[in-house]
């Protein structure tokens, strides 16, 4: 069963290279040049790619809350609630 999946204009374009690779119409060290990342972020992405497909390039934090956010507690507290 098919889903539907949604994926930022970085991802599509992530994934565009990834097919360009799996066709063996580009190297890993041209992927990397066209991404802007190293060599090695290209293989861990090929990695994911080859394992979950599109799916494994999706940001796995989407949804989630920032590493730096505060907590709702000290945000009340500072705007004294």
């Amino acid at each position: 069963m098919d889903e539907l999946l949604s994926m930022s204009k970085r991802e599509i374009s992530r994934l565009e290279v990834m097919q360009r690779l799996k066709d063996k119409r580009l190297l890993q060290k041209e992927a990397a040049q066209l991404l802007g990342v190293s060599v090695r972020q290209v293989k861990r992405l090929w990695r994911a790619y080859r394992k979950q497909g599109a799916r494994g390039l999706v940001s796995q934090r989407r949804g989630k809350p920032g590493n730096h956010q505060l907590d709702g507690g000290v945000i009340a507290t500072g705007l004294g609630f």
